[in-house]
């Protein structure tokens, strides 16, 4: 019986939440889920398919501009920023695709090799201009929840991994958890080398060093106690998905923490069997 009282809230729960955003903000979520679900797999897009077919995209972020974000709700608030972050990223690839290589310093095709991508071109976005760059360090970081640093893709390999479905306030919690779970599956996120008495974690910690810290150090495991406050957090956000062999090894508190380099790969279904 309680069971089904908390699936019974759960449903209204979502209920309310979508009453909240507005038929025209669900209509417009589900334009973009159905572009998701079109164009991406596992994290990789059928980036010249979507340039060829790319009305529905150019239509959305349009849009995104005349919303009025700062009215939802929290959920739908932050499943907008994360959705407008990763819809801009993918229109700033197939404005250039397939990218021309401009510089040694990242992969050829990458989104690096836009000149600006991130710090320089602006977007309108909830009625203010901004840069990817200016989203992800000053709008999302207002949410303290460093799992959407690992929901956003980025274009790149070493990106969190794009998902084939738009972000909802209906089940962000659980769409969030799994965005956690899956850094541990993912060797470019997180590598457990108990060979090399040794755990490899993305750059994308360090970056966002302060509010994995801020959120995760105070949930390490007393045997980390000694540990650097990122290495806590690191230890903190992968521990539940770990498996139990990898847990006893951590345990013994031996190894060393290391970054690994961001991936700038284009995460571009070409080559991968895509279209």
């Amino acid at each position: 019986m309680r069971h089904g009282w908390s699936l019974a809230f759960v449903l209204l729960l979502g209920t309310a939440l979508s009453a909240q955003e507005g038929p025209a903000a669900v209509e417009r979520r589900g334009a973009f889920d159905q572009i998701l679900d079109t164009y991406v797999r596992d994290g990789y897009v059928y980036y010249h398919a979507l340039q060829v077919d790319r009305g529905k995209l150019d239509r959305y972020v349009a849009q995104l501009g005349t919303v009025h974000a700062a009215d939802l709700p929290e959920p739908a608030r932050l499943a907008f920023w994360l959705n407008a972050y990763n819809a801009i990223v993918l229109q700033t690839v197939i404005d250039h695709y397939p990218v021309p290589r401009r510089t040694t310093d990242y992969p050829a095709h990458s989104i690096r090799q836009v000149p600006g991508a991130f710090e320089r071109l602006t977007h309108q976005v909830a009625g203010r201009r901004l840069t990817l760059d200016e989203i992800e360090q000053t709008v999302l970081p207002a949410f303290h929840d460093p799992r959407v640093y690992f929901a956003i893709g980025r274009g790149a390999v070493g990106g969190g991994r794009l998902r084939s479905e738009a972000f909802s306030a209906e089940v962000l919690e659980s769409q969030l958890s799994e965005v956690a779970r899956e850094c541990v599956t993912r060797p470019v996120c997180v590598h457990v080398d108990s060979a090399a008495d040794a755990l490899a974690a993305s750059a994308i910690f360090s970056w966002r060093e302060s509010d994995f810290v801020s959120a995760y150090a105070g949930r390490a495991l007393p045997v980390y106690a000694s540990r650097s406050g990122i290495e806590r957090a690191v230890l903190a956000f992968v521990e539940p998905a770990l498996l139990a062999s990898e847990r006893a090894f951590l345990a013994r508190n031996t190894f060393h923490v290391a970054y690994s380099p961001f991936d700038w790969s284009l995460n571009d279904l070409a080559g991968r069997g895509g279209r």
